[in-house]
């Protein structure tokens, strides 16, 4: 029986792609991004205890009351600013599952989302699942926010803008004069703004993360999105959260209570307690800008060109001065025949500027994986 899809123009991801050619040919794996180092154990060791003392059953739908005040300690300590723990903080299966209830709860069939390209591959399909029309503009060429072009997509159908600091895939963030510019732009508009911010620690060189929460016009209208995974090195456990005014809080429980109803109960205590200490959060842009670093480093013995990276853990780079080849061919072949997994960057725009000759390297490895590959990629 024929069905017709609710995604025709959509695939398998690039990530699964790229990971499992990496796992065909015994490549170092710099695709998708995730640690290959331990997490800590101590944290480990919270989640057995929570286990062992019998939370293994369903939490309540919006989280752990004590994970929630705790986030919402942490984001007075960083933003100054205080949500409620009761009503504007949800606890989620991750980032990318709030996100998809993010959209859900707002975007009708008909209303245009406008998305900023390069953008995570979830974005387009969820707009396209809930019937709204995505609405695409690109970064400027130097991988920065271009506010005029943000501009220019508006219309009376915008429902949402979305924004993502620290980028990925481009590695740049936005500042404090990008988020005024974002308000005066919503200014006098319903627009929901959805601002991804998964990657808020891995901010380097000492810039600060420009949350849409230190400003009041922004975060007053937004849905902001946060990682544990990302922050902890525990992408597995699909942990994260989402930080909304009440009001636009309501209709993403309405939809989270149905898509996944809550989010892992042993976790949710160990985090609790873990987040007592803000050591945790605050080392990880110095742990992570001397991976950086270290890789920057190593690659000045290749042919590739990196763009800054100004946080994430994802380093871009232009190999056009090795290969005429489109981003997919050659990422291909560097795999297979170099035996280092990348990420082309093309899946992450609706049409990817042409004569772009760009590939995505995560460094969140251990040292030695990163030896290796730089090694492997010098050769080139």
């Amino acid at each position: 029986m024929p069905i017709p899809s609710k995604l025709p123009r959509v695939g398998t991801t690039i990530f699964t792609v790229m990971s499992k050619l990496a796992a065909e040919c015994g490549a170092i794996n710099l695709s998708q991004g995730f640690p290959d180092f331990p997490i800590d154990e101590k944290l480990s060791v919270l989640v057995h205890q929570a286990m062992s003392a019998g939370h293994n059953q369903y939490a309540p739908m919006p989280g752990l009351p004590a994970l929630r005040e705790a986030i919402a300690a942490k984001v007075q300590r960083l933003y100054g600013f205080s949500y409620d723990p009761e009503t504007e903080i949800t606890v989620t299966s991750g980032g990318t599952q709030a996100i998809f209830t993010a959209i859900g709860a707002v975007v009708h069939p008909g209303d245009e989302v406008i998305i900023v390209d390069p953008a995570y591959d979830c974005y387009s399909p969820t707009v396209e699942l809930f019937g709204g029309k995505p609405v695409h503009v690109r970064l400027g060429d130097d991988m920065k926010f271009d506010a005029n072009a943000v501009q220019a997509a508006i219309t009376p159908r915008t429902r949402m803008l979305m924004i993502n600091t620290p980028h990925n895939p481009a590695g740049t963030i936005l500042r404090e004069a990008d988020m005024e510019r974002i308000a005066a732009i919503l200014r006098g508009t319903d627009i929901v703004l959805l601002s991804d911010e998964v990657y808020e620690h891995l901010v380097f060189d000492g810039e600060p993360h420009a949350s849409a929460i230190k400003q009041p016009e922004l975060r007053d209208r937004a849905f902001v999105i946060f990682s544990f995974g990302k922050v902890f090195h525990t992408t597995g456990w699909k942990m994260g959260y989402v930080l909304a005014p009440k009001e636009l809080m309501i209709e993403f429980r309405k939809v989270h209570q149905f898509n996944v109803f809550s989010a892992n109960t042993p976790i949710q205590h160990a985090l609790a307690t873990y987040m007592k200490e803000p050591a945790h959060y605050e080392n990880v842009p110095v742990f992570y800008q001397a991976k950086r670093d270290r890789f920057a480093a190593g690659m000045k013995g290749s042919r590739f060109k990196l763009l800054p990276c100004e946080g994430s853990y994802f380093q871009t780079a232009d190999y056009s001065a090795i290969s005429d080849e489109d981003d997919m061919a050659f990422a291909q072949r560097v795999t297979r025949a170099f035996g280092v997994a990348t990420i082309p960057l093309s899946p992450f725009y609706k049409a990817p500027p042409v004569g772009q000759r760009l590939l995505r390297f995560c460094f969140a490895k251990q040292d030695a994986t990163l030896d290796a590959a730089i090694e492997k990629l010098c050769r080139i």
